[in-house]
């Protein structure tokens, strides 16, 4: 990949990766992991388009987190991204798919990619479980952070499904691996991602005013509320489509298979609308 640096508003350096040719498309990751867990996705994406990773604050490629963050920081760092690599198309994943859908409202994207977008439509999904997250990950609690957090994401998980107590042993056991060690590394930016997310609850209207054109979908093995987000935001956005990706699963961004990967490319891949934008 070919390495660049873009400058946030604040005067921060964003560190951007790119890789592929064809039209540009500014992939944003999901919550608790980084630019590096897309590289499989970047890779099959670059045969239809130019890819450009980067990490959002709190990573190692992107400014500190200092505790002032707000959406707004979260779109201007992508627009820093996209004016520095001229692309006009993003591809969002989880919490990423959030800052992407809010980047449509402010930004002259032409077209938004989402797969299981982390966001909050009408109190779905629940941010119950959000004050006791953030206390555990506060103490330190890594396995008791993870675990209270995945039960309540992901509640059709085996893991959701056992005792608390079995939860948080397999959970302990997780941390151990390397993509565990890993994940508690990034712990500290999960809570006010996740918080900002909670505070921009509202009805699928509030994204209506999106000109892009837009892909939403969601996996057929993930939480049903992605599903029921993507239809009820395609129904909002006039130029959204919903989509259920069959046997896929919340991770199946990072591991991107070919059937993962085919309407994404299709997608970022087709002509632009004359009113998209």
């Amino acid at each position: 990949m070919l390495e660049s640096t873009a400058r946030s508003a604040d005067g921060g350096t964003i560190l951007v990766s790119t890789v592929g040719s064809g039209p540009g498309v500014v992939v944003l990751h999901g919550g608790g992991i980084a630019a590096r867990d897309y590289h499989r996705l970047a890779a099959a994406l670059a045969e239809r388009c130019t890819v450009h990773l980067y990490d959002r604050r709190g990573r190692p490629g992107s400014p500190p987190l200092d505790g002032t963050e707000t959406v707004a920081t979260d779109v201007a760092d992508l627009a820093a991204v996209l004016e520095h690599t001229g692309a006009r198309q993003v591809f969002g994943h989880s919490g990423g798919g959030f800052v992407a859908l809010r980047a449509g409202l402010a930004l002259p994207l032409e077209r938004i990619a989402v797969y299981d977008p982390g966001l909050s439509v009408d109190g779905r999904p629940s941010f119950a479980f959000l004050e006791a997250f953030e206390e555990a990950v506060s103490r330190g609690q890594h396995a008791r952070a993870m675990t209270v957090m995945a039960r309540a994401v992901h509640p059709q998980d085996p893991g959701a499904k056992l005792p608390y107590a079995a939860a948080e042993l397999l959970t302990r056991a997780f941390l151990r691996t390397p993509i565990g060690r890993r994940f508690v590394e990034l712990l500290p930016t999960v809570p006010p991602e996740v918080r900002r997310i909670a505070e921009h609850d509202g009805p699928a209207s509030d994204y209506t005013g999106i000109t892009a054109e837009v892909l939403l979908a969601a996996g057929s093995r993930s939480s049903t509320y992605f599903a029921e987000n993507c239809a009820a935001l395609a129904a909002a956005i006039p130029g959204g489509r919903a989509v259920v990706l069959p046997g896929c699963s919340h991770n199946a961004a990072n591991i991107a298979r070919p059937s993962f990967v085919r309407p994404f490319a299709d997608f970022l891949g087709a002509p632009v609308s004359a009113t998209a934008g």
